[in-house]
């Protein structure tokens, strides 16, 4: 087999993306450029990531407001909506701890240490709590806790403090899975459009089949709470905890790791 057709087999044909090894590359060398970068702006960059999010979620209950919980088609609208945060964050520049899973890729093949990933995910994750309740609080005065747009709010708060530690965490597990495809997805794409076609499909799935995403739920289930959700703090920790675990199991093992012994393992596809 030709250098040619040997690059065609790694990858679909036939289409203006970039073929798996390739993706596989340039996540390696954001990650490099992640673990690197300073810290006033990682942190600004997640409190973005952040508020981002928060933007999506506020989306999402907006089409939540008055619907039928139970109905799938509801359920993909409001999934459908609910991308518009990771679309703001990949197509605007932001740093997100769920995406950031996939730093492992450039950690396992030595270009980054596990310090530094550390270190991205420890500023990172506050930084997204941070900024998605700065939009708690501009949600709140804005009124949008009462009425309609509030019960609903409240309804997933609820529902979200109620699920057992088990299923929080394989929740997380399975949503972010569909969150780093999505990102790995969006490195595929060479343009904005593309990008933003394509990280519609796995976010609107994850949020259709009830999936957990620990930086939508710091606003979720603050803003649930302000608008009468009758849970504490101790319930919101509870459900980011073994959320949060689970996205990095879903992100870092389920995507990060497997994509890396497909596409860049010693023995796999050439390194570029």
């Amino acid at each position: 087999m030709s250098a040619g057709q040997e690059q065609d087999a790694a990858g679909p044909t036939g289409l203006d993306a970039y073929k798996p090894a390739e993706i596989g590359r340039l996540i390696q060398g954001a990650g490099v450029a992640k673990a690197r970068l300073a810290l006033i702006p990682l942190a600004a960059l997640g409190a973005l990531a952040g508020a981002f999010i928060a933007f999506g979620a506020m989306f999402f209950l907006a089409v939540m407001t008055g619907a039928d919980p139970a109905s799938g088609l509801t359920r993909l609208a409001a999934g459908i909506a609910f991308s518009l945060g990771l679309i703001l964050v990949i197509v605007g520049g932001a740093e997100l701890f769920t995406g950031n899973a996939l730093l492992v890729m450039a950690w396992v093949d030595r270009r980054v240490t596990g310090l530094q990933v550390l270190r991205n995910w420890a500023v990172v994750y506050p930084a997204n709590f941070a900024g998605a309740l700065v939009i708690v609080a501009l949600a709140w005065l804005a009124g949008m806790a009462a009425g309609p747009f509030g019960d609903a709010a409240a309804m997933v708060a609820a529902h979200k403090a109620a699920l057992p530690a088990g299923e929080l965490f394989f929740r997380g597990v399975l949503c972010n899975v569909l969150v780093c495809l999505a990102v790995w997805l969006s490195f595929a794409a060479r343009d904005a459009a593309g990008k933003v076609l394509v990280i519609i499909p796995p976010i609107a799935a994850f949020v259709a089949l009830g999936f957990e995403h620990s930086i939508a739920n710091m606003f979720l289930l603050p803003f649930g709470a302000l608008a009468g959700a009758g849970i504490g703090a101790a319930a919101i920790a509870h459900n980011l905890f073994w959320v949060t675990l689970g996205n990095l199991v879903g992100g870092a093992g389920g995507v990060g790791l497997s994509y890396w012994a497909a596409w860049r393992a010693p023995g796999g596809t050439p390194k570029a």
